[in-house]
């Protein structure tokens, strides 16, 4: 494996009952692993306060990542064995310290180079960040059902499953895929070293 699995953990298990498995799983890989939070509840906030008060996409956008910074520092507290890094560096030294990774992504992710709008959610920002690492997978977690094959980062894109933004923001990321919330069991046999290419994971062509 040449880089890390990078494991986008839908904001719709923020208030699941079956969060702290999924954590237990990550936290216990045997492979390098760094966890996108998505924004769950929080960004949800950012949704209802936009159409109340009207501010514009550029500062939503800030403060949809602010809340999937409040997601990781969530999950962060439910398992001491998850560590936060909010920069390449402090992602590649708890790689090498075999720790998985949470990350924090309020320094990278206003890169300016990213377009500012709800365009691009943290399904694009999990495709960007895993570019930049060199990840060897890119595994999208959603509660979205059971996904049949073929898909292709555009049909999932214009099913509105993934945002508008993902297709070419994950264009360059070796191997895309894409799990439900039934899907643990495989993302374990993942995170300790399987091939995804075994396990009922959907892939994203």
């Amino acid at each position: 494996m040449t880089g890390p699995v990078v494991i986008k953990l839908g904001g719709s298990l923020a208030l699941a009952a079956v969060l702290k498995d999924w954590l237990g799983v990550i936290a216990a890989a045997r492979v390098p692993v760094v966890v996108v939070a998505g924004g769950g509840p929080f960004a949800d906030v950012v949704r209802q306060a936009q159409a109340a008060m009207g501010f514009d996409d550029r500062a939503a956008h800030r403060m949809a990542i602010l809340a999937m910074a409040q997601f990781a520092e969530a999950i962060a507290s439910l398992d001491y064995r998850l560590v936060l890094a909010d920069s390449e560096g402090a992602i590649a030294a708890a790689l090498e310290r075999r720790q998985p990774v949470l990350w924090n992504p309020i320094p990278l992710a206003l890169d300016p180079a990213i377009p500012h709008g709800w365009d691009v959610t943290s399904d694009s920002l999990a495709a960007w960040l895993g570019q930049r690492l060199g990840a060897a997978h890119l595994i999208v977690v959603k509660q979205v059902g059971r996904q049949e094959p073929p898909l292709s980062r555009h049909l999932l894109a214009e099913r509105g499953i993934v945002d508008r933004a993902f297709p070419a923001m994950a264009r360059d990321v070796a191997g895309l895929w894409i799990a439900d919330r039934d899907a643990l069991p495989a993302l374990a046999a993942v995170v300790n070293g399987a091939d995804p290419h075994q396990t009922n994971l959907t892939p994203i062509s």
